[in-house]
C-alpha cells in the first residue's frame, strides 16, 4: 500500500521512534527474564517462569512489527499490509497471553501446587479462547463485541480475584497451623508465598484500573495519539516489570518447592517436618547423596491427617536438590514414612 509523507497525519510522526524505543526496552526485559530463569532453574519449579517469559517475547515482537510498519510508511512510502497484519495478530496474542498468565498465577500454578487439575486447565482454556475470539470481534469493530468484551473482562477478573482470595485463605490457615504446632521449618516458605499473592492482588487491582482507563480512552481521534500510546505502553511495561520481579526465578525460602502435585480440597494443612541427621555409614544405603524427602502414602492417593514430612539430610550436604515424586512432595527416590512417635 503506497503512502506519501504529506498524506500521513503529523500526530503519527513520533511513532517510529516510540516503537523502536519500546522494542529495545521489551527485548532487554525478555532477555533478562530468560537468562535469569535459566541461571536459577535449579532453585525452584520454574515452569511458571518459562510460561511467563512468553509475554515479553510476544510484546517485543508486536512492537517490532509496529516499528517496521511505521518506518516503512514514513521513509519508504509503503505501508505494508503484512506488517499491519503482524501487529494485529501479535497484539491479540499478547493480550491473551497476559490474561492466561494472570490466571495461572491466581490458580497457584507452581506456587501452591505443582500442576493444575484437569478441570482447572479446561476452564482456563475456555476462558482464554473466549477472550481471544471476543477480542478479535472487538478489534474488527463488530457490533456488540465491546459490550461482550467488558463482560468477559468482568468474568476473568472475578475468577482471578476469587482464586487469589482462596489461596490467601489457604496460606493463612497454614501459617496459623504452623504457629499453633510450632513447626517453624515451613514458616518462611509459606509466608513467602503469602506475600507473593498479596503483592499480586495489588498488581491485579492496578491492571483492572489500567484496562478500564485504556478502554474508556480508546477513541478514533489522532490528536495526541502518540501521548496516549506512550502512557499505555509504559503502563503495560511497569505492570509486567512488577509482576515479573515478584515471580522471577530466585533462591527463595527453604522448602519453597515443597508442594502437592495437585490441589486438594481436603488437604489444607502443611504436614510437620522433622529433620534426621545420619552419619555416612547409615546414609550410604540411601540412593540420594544429599536429600530424601517423603510422606506416607495411602490407597486413596491423598495425605492422611497424621501424615508427616520426613527430611533426611547428609551431614556434609551443601544445599538441597528437590525433585518431584508421585507422592506430591519433592523427593529424590522412594517415599520414606516413619511413625510420628519415633522421630
Amino acid at each position: 500500500m503506497e503512502a506519501s509523507n504529506s498524506s500521513i497525519n503529523e500526530a503519527y510522526w513520533p511513532l517510529p521512534y516510540l516503537y523502536s524505543s519500546f522494542t529495545s526496552v521489551w527485548l532487554v526485559f525478555a532477555s533478562c527474564w530468560i537468562i535469569n530463569t535459566y541461571i536459577n532453574r535449579h532453585f525452584q519449579v520454574n515452569s511458571l517462569q518459562w510460561t511467563l517469559a512468553s509475554v515479553p517475547c510476544v510484546k517485543a515482537l508486536q512492537l517490532a512489527f509496529s516499528f517496521f510498519f511505521w518506518y516503512s510508511c514514513f521513509y519508504y512510502q509503503t505501508c505494508s499490509l503484512w506488517m499491519s497484519f503482524g501487529v494485529y495478530v501479535t497484539g491479540l496474542l499478547f493480550e491473551t497471553a497476559s490474561i492466561v498468565s494472570f490466571l495461572l498465577i491466581s490458580h497457584g500454578y507452581c506456587i501452591t501446587s505443582e500442576r493444575l487439575s484437569v478441570p482447572e486447565r479446561r476452564a482456563m482454556a475456555v476462558l482464554g479462547c473466549v477472550f481471544y475470539l471476543i477480542l478479535v470481534g472487538h478489534r474488527a469493530s463488530i457490533p456488540y463485541f465491546s459490550f461482550l468484551l467488558v463482560l468477559d473482562y468482568l468474568l476473568i477478573f472475578f475468577v482471578i480475584f476469587n482464586h487469589i482470595t482462596q489461596n490467601l485463605s489457604l496460606l493463612s490457615e497454614q501459617l496459623n497451623f504452623i504457629e499453633d504446632e510450632d513447626v517453624q521449618e515451613m514458616h518462611d516458605a509459606v509466608y513467602t508465598k503469602y506475600l507473593m499473592f498479596k503483592k499480586f492482588r495489588g498488581a491485579m487491582h492496578i491492571v483492572a484500573i489500567a484496562e478500564t482507563t485504556i478502554f474508556i480512552n480508546m477513541d478514533s481521534s489522532v490528536e495526541n495519539y502518540w501521548m496516549k500510546l506512550l502512557a499505555r505502553e509504559w503502563a503495560h511495561f511497569c505492570i509486567f516489570l512488577y509482576i515479573g520481579w515478584i515471580f522471577r526465578s530466585q533462591d527463595l525460602a527453604p522448602r519453597f518447592s515443597v508442594m502437592p502435585t495437585h490441589k486438594s480440597r481436603s488437604n489444607r494443612i502443611v504436614p510437620p517436618i522433622y529433620s534426621i541427621e545420619l552419619d555416612e555409614a547409615s546414609f550410604k544405603d540411601f540412593s540420594s547423596r544429599e536429600w530424601q524427602i517423603g510422606v506416607p502414602t495411602s490407597s486413596q492417593d491423598r495425605i492422611s491427617k497424621d501424615s508427616i514430612l520426613v527430611v533426611i539430610q547428609h551431614p556434609h550436604a551443601s544445599r538441597p536438590i528437590l525433585i518431584n515424586s508421585g507422592s506430591g512432595f519433592p523427593t529424590n527416590s522412594a517415599t520414606i514414612s516413619s511413625p510420628k512417635a519415633s522421630i
